[in-house]
């Protein structure tokens, strides 16, 4: 494909701003991209921006005439005439977005239906008002789905966007949707888990891990399942061997760090000895922390144990100034989203880590 990959993220701002130009708007886009890259999450999210309708149409789950509408005899003008659908947009829903999903794997002669939505703007004698964006989304065929191809003249009237999973962007979206510590920390550590499509693939295995499935993961162990049912759902997610690893680093998370103790220690000593030894356990505890600073105080104690880590007893080499700067912006983040940007301001810890990045020419 040569289209330059662009980030979930770019490619969200990008649909936004076209929505925003009346005549780009009448372009159609298509957003190609692994399973669970996030594709029809961004086209309901740039909806939501503007507060307007949303038509989500499967393709895969609808019939060619489902588009094109039923047929009848119009006795009065002697004619066959063509009924819509309901589901298409009338004259009194002026704007909002036609998302044609899965529209790769769709039957081929539904894609003829579609294709006239894409190409004209209408499907018989359906027209769509003037103010719609139509936003269309599949795989291509080495994304390892069921893909048809893409014909050039229809290729040719559409912007293009490849869209790939990028780590920290996924990463910023799991901070706000509050996943798992414990997924955001492995991830982190691991970044090529976070899609392992090629190497499903390459293995023929039915199941593998994916943007998509990490959520699933991070509800599944949000839970309260027992350890062995969250254990089974996991292995049944991402695959016997991405679970395994999970688990394995889970443990070493775990054994690593105890943030309930941590926060309610003395500063100091008391804290240093409560202090991460390895990787997996030092973004373990960013990522707890993160979750559990819910209130002015506990903000402040975490901001403050973030400013100890030089004193951490690692048993390994561990970067710790990357920490540091990831950990405070991103209890930053939060305390911006929750309201609790007092506490960082007032924060001691947070003022020196802000004039130490100054002095060292790093703020701005």
């Amino acid at each position: 494909m040569n289209i330059p990959p662009v980030s979930i993220a770019a490619a969200k701002q990008a649909l936004i701003e076209q929505y925003a130009d009346p005549v780009l708007r009448h372009r159609a886009s298509m957003l190609w991209g692994t399973r669970g890259v996030g594709k029809s999450s961004i086209v309901r999210q740039v909806a939501e921006h503007y507060g307007v309708p949303l038509i989500d149409l499967r393709l895969t789950t609808i019939e060619p005439v489902d588009i094109r509408g039923a047929i009848y005899a119009d006795d009065t003008q002697a004619k066959t005439v063509w009924f819509p659908p309901e589901f298409l947009p009338t004259a009194d829903q002026p704007e909002g977005i036609l998302f044609l999903d899965e529209l790769t794997a769709a039957d081929q002669r539904l894609q003829i239906s579609a294709y006239s939505l894409i190409l004209d703007r209408r499907v018989g004698h359906y027209l769509l008002p003037d103010g719609w964006q139509v936003v269309a989304a599949g795989n291509a065929s080495f994304h390892g789905a069921v893909s048809h191809d893409m014909g050039t003249a229809l290729a040719d009237r559409m912007f293009h966007f490849n869209v790939q999973t990028v780590i920290d962007a996924f990463l910023s979206y799991a901070v706000v949707q509050g996943f798992a510590p414990e997924v955001m920390a492995y991830l982190k550590v691991r970044p090529d888990k976070l899609d392992d499509t090629q190497t499903q693939l390459a293995n023929d295995h039915l199941i593998g891990a994916s943007p998509r499935g990490w959520e699933d993961i991070s509800n599944v162990l949000r839970s309260g399942l027992s350890e062995q049912a969250k254990r089974v759902f996991v292995q049944g997610r991402i695959g016997a061997a991405n679970a395994a690893e999970l688990f394995g680093v889970l443990k070493e998370i775990q054994a690593g760090v105890d943030v309930v103790a941590l926060l309610e220690a003395e500063p100091g000593e008391a804290t240093a000895a409560l202090l991460p030894t390895n990787l997996d356990a030092l973004y373990g505890m960013i990522y707890a922390l993160l979750a559990a600073a819910t209130d002015p105080e506990r903000m402040a104690r975490a901001l403050a144990i973030i400013e100890q880590l030089p004193d951490a007893p690692a048993r390994e080499p561990l970067p710790i100034p990357e920490a540091q700067t990831l950990a405070m912006e991103l209890l930053l983040e939060r305390a911006l989203e929750t309201g609790l940007e007092g506490a960082v301001l007032e924060s001691p810890a947070y003022r020196r880590y802000s004039e130490a990045r100054e002095q060292a020419g790093l703020s701005g």
